[in-house]
């Protein structure tokens, strides 16, 4: 078994390195109920790394937690080799971590351009009142965030829509324009809830193929939430499976397809 530092190589030549994130027996309650149960895993430095299982396993709760929504009664999170506190939502997004959501959370009367410009508000350093001037540093600053936003949509192919109303787009483009925006932060590590949730199988592919580009290109560790198996099967790394606020499965997606376990609660192949 690797130890926390050592890096490896995927079978497709992509280098996966040390752990960037640590949750170690994480246990979340609600009242009387737990969504989560003892739970450790890690997230590897350029890795795509699945949270599956059925609903209500708990899934959503754990990438709440991973991005500071939520805090849990018992366990520990680490980031980059540091124990993680209690955080706000803006603290969260200065540490490198950003996400899309299983609903689309929008500005729907706003163009695709100034959603994906709400991505930068954590790489904006001056002041409101030089800001409303758009003098000096204030001025280079926008021009150089913008520009990035500009290549953040080159790069999703989404020209053509830049200066359309987000409420004016088709769900397919919209899902991609909410992941622009969450590139635009420049994260360290993008969590991603159900990308795929209500796609065609054209969509789908897309999706899959941007998702595998950012990771790529872009270096960006990717943790994502996914019901389709085809696609966590194709585009993981390493897969954690849930089922009743348990781990039931962690590994490469050929170790968890051979799981008993996963199999029962989950996967719904009959045993041999």
């Amino acid at each position: 078994m690797l130890d926390g530092g050592e890096s490896f190589t995927t079978p497709d030549g992509r280098t996966i390195g040390g752990v960037l994130m640590e949750m170690k027996h994480i246990t979340l309650r609600f009242g009387g109920v737990t969504a989560i149960s003892d739970i450790s895993f890690d997230i590897r430095e350029g890795e795509i790394r699945a949270i599956i299982g059925p609903n209500g396993a708990g899934k959503s709760s754990m990438l709440n937690v991973i991005s500071g929504f939520y805090k849990p009664q018992e366990g520990e999170v680490f980031f980059r080799g540091e124990k993680r506190g209690p955080v706000k939502p803006y603290q969260v997004a200065r540490e490198g971590i950003a996400r899309t959501f299983q609903n689309i959370a929008l500005f729907e009367g706003m163009t695709v351009l100034d959603n994906v410009m709400t991505g930068r508000i954590t790489h904006m350093r001056t002041g409101l009142w030089r800001q409303a001037l758009w003098w000096g540093p204030a001025q280079a600053e926008e021009v150089e965030n913008r520009a990035q936003v500009e290549r953040i949509i080159d790069f999703l192919e989404i020209q053509a829509i830049r200066k359309t109303p987000v409420g004016r787009l088709p769900y397919g483009l919209k899902k991609r324009v909410e992941l622009a925006r969450a590139l635009a932060a420049e994260p360290k590590l993008l969590l991603l809830d159900e990308p795929m949730a209500g796609m065609n199988v054209e969509e789908k592919e897309d999706m899959s193929r941007f998702i595998l580009d950012v990771n790529d290109e872009f270096g960006t560790t990717i943790a994502l939430i996914e019901h389709d198996m085809g696609v966590v099967m194709d585009l993981s790394d390493r897969v954690v499976v849930m089922d009743y606020g348990k781990k039931i499965g962690d590994g490469t997606p050929d170790e968890v397809r051979a799981n008993q376990d996963v199999i029962d609660a989950y996967l719904g192949v009959a045993h041999d």
